[in-house]
């Protein structure tokens, strides 16, 4: 595979991996603990970002304390573990993956989502064969994928970020792949509404199908 080949990094949580019930559902479970209202997938999607704690101001009116994040940090990823058992794979995703395969071109797949977790979740879904690379976050949860997409591509010598299209469901997505001189196609499906993502300024489409027709496009 040549550098000037077109590459699809892939997010994971509520692009691949169709959770967003389970995000939901941890999340109120997280205010919960802290006697905050629960809140719907619509106000969800309209006020989520990264980092984290951003997103708890919004609806809280401040950042929560140390001590406040730390509670609601563990209670959301027990909650979201015991859950995210009744998940699948978004639509369509399995065939996708195996399409672009099939065409010779490469993909990877770069989560916020604890690394020693997201392999075997992968792997039992039976996609990792797809990928030349799958990386799950490492250090604390809550901040930008960023620095972690910086140092997926260095690992990814063959890949040229001028002809990489990021695919994920959030703006952090898009300003991830924008860090490293690669492209973004946003999706609706998981943790944001469309008004939020087209306020990046970057292609925002419905399905996955869509994604991989624009990425396609962009990144040749």
């Amino acid at each position: 595979m040549g550098k000037s080949a077109a590459h699809i990094v892939w997010d994971w949580n509520g692009t691949l991996f169709h959770d967003i019930d389970a995000i939901i559902g941890a999340t109120n479970a997280a205010f919960g603990e802290l006697g905050l209202e629960p809140i719907t997938l619509e106000r969800y999607r309209a006020l989520y970002c990264v980092p984290v704690p951003k997103f708890y101001e919004r609806l809280m009116g401040r950042l929560p304390t140390d001590v406040e994040w730390e509670v609601m940090d563990e209670v959301f990823h027990r909650y979201y573990a015991e859950h995210r058992v009744t998940c699948g794979l978004t639509d369509g995703a399995a065939e996708l993956l195996a399409d672009w395969r099939s065409a010779g071109r490469s993909q990877s797949l770069l989560s916020m989502y604890v690394h020693e977790e997201l392999v075997p979740l992968v792997r039992g879904f039976g996609i990792e064969p797809h990928f030349i690379r799958v990386d799950g976050r490492t250090g604390p949860s809550g901040g930008s994928k960023a620095e972690h997409m910086v140092r997926h591509l260095k690992a990814l010598s063959a890949v040229d970020p001028e002809h990489t299209v990021v695919i994920g469901d959030a703006a952090d997505d898009a300003v991830a792949a924008l860090h490293v001189g690669a492209r973004a196609v946003l999706y609706t499906g998981g943790s944001h509404g469309r008004a939020s993502l087209e306020e990046v300024g970057v292609p925002v489409v419905d399905t996955l199908a869509e994604a991989v027709e624009v990425a396609q496009q962009m990144a040749a």
